[in-house]
């Protein structure tokens, strides 16, 4: 009886240390078991409904509108070479001056022979042959007088047998002399005359003509120092010092290119052509331009001028635009986009493109709803604007959609959202 007590009280022992054993060991499991992980970070954007401007883009190249070839006017060799290439210069400043010896020479000549004809003209006008011409006739006049009072008084003299019939012959002789004489010099005095004023007139054509040449040689001593015609960015010289201008060489002396403004051509297809005709603010509307970094040109421009045809081969018309470019940044030659509003559109919403996920023809997004839990939505897209995209249909405002860690989430699942911060809006700001 007391053994089986003995036994009894130690079974006792054994299951009750098993079962403490047994707790603690348990409770020990429950101590080193991990606790659940939180829920993981998403990166979220609240979508609202706004205007948005549709921007379209276009390869585009700039060019100078109005480049000019400096060519010298008149021959000579280059004496002075006054400019540096690739310098801003201005219209009116000097670039080559010619040798000028030959140019003043003919200046000179010129005012010499004008000076002489100067002289001829005054001497015409003062009339010194036809006032010695008058005088002859003047004196003719008086001797013809004479010879008609001693005709008229011989004459009844010879009648009365007072005086010789000699006589009376002698001083008719006379009159018709006299009278011979002043046709004469009446003659003269007229001839004279006309060749006085065929003089002053001849001379004065003269005179037109030598003023003509003054002005002539004066140009071309002009001509002789080249000057910019036009301001802007001058290229290399192709003649140099001592080499030799002609007028009419068929290689420019250098050239230069106008840089404010510049210009930008680009060509859009014919239907984009048309929703411009048919809106015309399109065509007023203020350009960007981005450049080959992908950064954008300051100045805004305006399109000029649109060509009269549409390119067969390709199906596109050029479109021509002014920049400012008081920098001079861009040059002549280098490619870009331009960039202009072809659309509003009101009241839309806009998805960072790396927020849509395409799966075939599908478009989805993740977006956060009640009580953070992922949920999956389709949506329809429009157009991109610039990292974004225009949603139609699938959201409306106020939803918050995934923009970073979609790969960490599954629709259902609950997450921690953070704001997002577009890297446009940080480049902006």
């Amino acid at each position: 009886m007391v053994r089986d007590r003995i036994l009894t009280s130690f079974s006792l022992f054994l299951a009750i240390g098993a079962s403490a054993i047994t707790s603690g060991c348990e409770s020990a499991a429950q101590n080193q078991r991990p606790a659940a992980p939180p829920p993981p970070l998403v990166v979220v954007t609240q979508v609202e409904a706004s205007d948005v401007p549709v921007m379209s883009e276009y390869p585009g190249q700039t060019y100078a509108r109005n480049t000019v070839d400096v060519r010298g006017r008149v021959d000579g060799y280059i004496d002075k070479w006054l400019f540096h290439p690739g310098q801003e210069v201005h219209a009116g400043d000097v670039l080559y001056v010619l040798d000028l010896r030959p140019y003043e020479a003919a200046v000179q000549q010129a005012k010499g022979n004008l000076a002489q004809s100067e002289a001829d003209l005054e001497f015409a006008r003062k009339q010194v042959a036809l006032l010695q011409a008058e005088a002859n006739l003047a004196a003719a006049q008086a001797n013809l007088l004479k010879a008609q009072q001693d005709h008229d008084r011989l004459e009844p003299l010879v009648k009365d047998d007072a005086a010789a019939q000699q006589e009376l012959d002698t001083a008719v002789a006379a009159l018709h002399a006299g009278q011979a004489n002043v046709r004469a010099n009446q003659a003269n005095v007229d001839q004279t005359r006309l060749s006085t004023q065929t003089q002053i007139s001849s001379t004065s054509g003269k005179m037109d003509a030598q003023r003509a040449a003054l002005r002539t040689a004066e140009l071309n001593l002009e001509y002789a120092t080249i000057r910019a015609p036009i301001s802007g960015l001058i290229g290399d010289t192709l003649v140099p010092v001592g080499g030799l201008v002609t007028a009419n060489a068929a290689q420019p002396l250098t050239t230069i290119v106008p840089l404010d403004p510049i210009w930008v051509r680009f060509k859009v297809t014919e239907s984009q052509y048309l929703s411009f005709k048919k809106n015309p603010t399109l065509l007023r509307s203020p350009l960007e331009l981005i450049l080959a970094d992908n950064t954008q040109f300051p100045q805004k421009g305006r399109i000029e001028n649109t060509l009269n045809q549409v390119d067969a081969k390709t199906g596109t018309l050029e479109l021509q635009a002014a920049f400012p470019n008081p920098q001079h940044t861009l040059l002549p030659g280098q490619f870009g986009k331009v960039r202009v509003e072809t659309e509003l559109r009101r009241n839309v919403m806009l998805v960072p493109q790396k927020a849509i996920q395409q799966l075939q023809s599908e478009q989805t997004v993740l977006t956060v709803g009640p009580g953070n839990i992922v949920e999956l939505r389709a949506i329809v897209t429009a157009e991109r604007v610039g990292e974004n995209w225009i949603v139609q249909q699938g959201l409306k405002p106020g939803d918050r959609v995934i923009v970073e860690g979609q790969l960490k989430v599954r629709p259902g699942a609950r997450v921690t959202p953070q704001p997002y911060h577009s890297t446009t809006a940080n480049q902006g700001s």
